[in-house]
């Protein structure tokens, strides 16, 4: 059943989009050109992801099983959007570099301007946000049944999604100070005005 209450207000709510870049600068410039591919391992590493607001429509919350190249699984929370506009983002991984040591790379960018970005999938272990505004929002749909929200197609047909799990969705989203623990993004188109990427001694993260 759809409830259309109309705007719908919760604080501090655990399970929001967040939008993101991915898990190196190679990897981060890569989207911003659209050319990062649809379906990959995932290192496993984590890293942050943090925006001052976000909104999107067309929202998706469900449970996925990543899985690394040495074939171990990876239990992530699925967040997509079919299209959303960013403003302050930035994302950090901190690495251990051969005879180095300890680097963050970061990236920012949407900062003069709002980012635009269509098909966006983000794999989390965790997020939040000051504020999620949703509209049209349905919790407990089960993830076979999603229409509203996007579903990745490799998801949808991998014997790993349950389509009988709860998920949620929403026709429109709106969050501030959103904060997440990611391990992999994709997205069909992510244009990003202002990029910037530096790699930095020691460890300097999102927050």
């Amino acid at each position: 059943m759809t409830h259309q209450a109309g705007r719908t207000r919760w604080r501090r709510f655990a399970a929001v989009l967040v939008p993101g870049v991915a898990a190196c600068a190679a990897l981060g410039i890569a989207m911003a050109q659209g050319a990062l591919a649809a379906s990959f391992f995932v290192s496993g590493q984590k890293f942050q992801i943090s925006a001052d607001s976000l909104t999107a429509s067309g929202f998706s919350l469900y449970t996925m099983v990543d899985m690394t190249r040495k074939h171990e699984a990876v239990p992530v929370l699925v967040t997509g959007v079919r299209h959303a506009s960013v403003s302050g983002l930035c994302q950090s991984m901190v690495v251990d570099l051969p005879v180095l040591g300890q680097y963050t790379v970061r990236l920012s960018g949407g900062e003069e301007r709002p980012i635009e970005a269509s098909d966006l999938f983000l794999d989390v272990t965790a997020e939040s946000a000051g504020q999620a505004n949703f509209r049209d929002l349905d919790i407990g749909i089960a993830q076979g049944s999603l229409t509203t929200g996007p579903v990745r197609p490799e998801d949808r047909s991998s014997r790993l999604f349950d389509p009988d799990l709860p998920a949620q969705q929403a026709r429109s989203i709106s969050l501030t100070n959103v904060r997440t623990t990611a391990i992999a993004v994709s997205a069909g188109s992510f244009d990003v005005p202002g990029l910037r990427a530096v790699l930095k001694q020691g460890r300097h993260e999102c927050f």
